[in-house]
């Protein structure tokens, strides 16, 4: 009887040996198809930008080479001097138009956006599930489905060629956005907050700005960092809305580069590379509140 349990006991840890084994070469296999999978997509999503900046730091010669390197072989900073100071590109004109442009459709965006948001959530109103459903349906509609009927408005109102014609189309653009990731987050903030404010002799508007925003700071900073890099990189409404240089943005500043100038790579990328660098620092500095605000604005309370 005791040789038959001691065999079992061996039987049973030779098992529970083999089962570790198994499972230490399950958790290995699981973190090398892991790490990957990430390098893949960090080579497929930081590949373009490193041949963008590589790109604008190459003297013209080395670019149009037959067999160009990956790696330069000589750095230059000319392809960056030349695009601040070319007569025939304005950069820091199409630079500071975008800016503009961005920042106020982005700042008006989101605060339509936290009025509305918070009319969905906290009052009741005839329409208001139509109106709700609607911004949804807006929000999944292309640019381009809507870009005649804007047009025809724009031109109506005499709006054609000035940065206010981009003000309202972008806003059109990304208030669907900023609406549904505000009223997702308001949602899950406690009434009983808002009520206790409005018993301490708050009014309405002065609960949503006082004790509402402050505890949105996370999801208002993100909502406004998605509305200003939509209205930074749009390219479709300025095309059809901008006719005079001075008020060109960079996307359409830069299509024109490629458009009217010859072997000028070095520079088109020196200028993409520049403009791609707000939303980089922007997003790198405000990190935290990017993905605190991400996961607030897509859980529904």
């Amino acid at each position: 009887m005791i040789s038959f349990v001691g065999a079992v006991a061996r039987e049973s840890m030779t098992g529970l040996r083999l089962l570790r084994r198994q499972v230490s070469r399950d958790t290995r296999l699981r973190r090398a198809g892991f790490y990957a999978s990430l390098g893949l997509t960090l080579l497929v999503a930081l590949f373009p930008f490193y041949v963008m900046l590589a790109t604008s730091l190459t003297p013209d010669d080395a670019i149009y080479v037959n067999d160009p390197g990956l790696v330069p072989q000589a750095l230059t900073l000319s392809q960056y001097t030349v695009l601040f100071s070319s007569e025939t590109f304005a950069f820091t004109s199409y630079f500071f138009n975008s800016a503009i442009v961005a920042t106020v459709t982005a700042t008006f965006s989101l605060f339509v956006g936290v009025i509305g948001a918070y009319s969905f959530t906290r009052l009741d109103y005839p329409g208001n599930t139509v109106v709700r459903r609607g911004v949804v349906v807006v929000y999944m509609l292309s640019a381009i489905t809507v870009v005649v009927p804007l047009f025809q408005l724009i031109a109506r109102l005499g709006l054609v060629d000035t940065r206010l014609s981009l003000f309202i189309t972008y806003t059109v653009s990304t208030l669907p956005l900023t609406l549904y990731m505000l009223w997702n987050y308001f949602e899950s903030l406690p009434v009983a907050i808002e009520e206790a404010a409005m018993l301490d002799g708050y009014s309405r508007v002065e609960t949503i700005f006082r004790v509402v925003v402050p505890l949105s700071l996370p999801v208002l900073v993100a909502t406004f960092l998605f509305a200003f890099k939509i209205a930074w990189n749009e390219y479709i409404f300025a095309s059809v809305f901008l006719k005079s240089q001075a008020k060109l943005t960079l996307p359409i500043g830069i299509e024109q580069m490629n458009a009217n100038f010859s072997n000028v790579w070095g520079q088109i990328m020196a200028a993409s590379f520049l403009t791609t660098l707000p939303i980089i620092v922007m997003f790198l500095y405000l990190e935290k509140y990017m993905v605190e605000g991400l996961t607030a604005g897509a859980v529904e309370g």
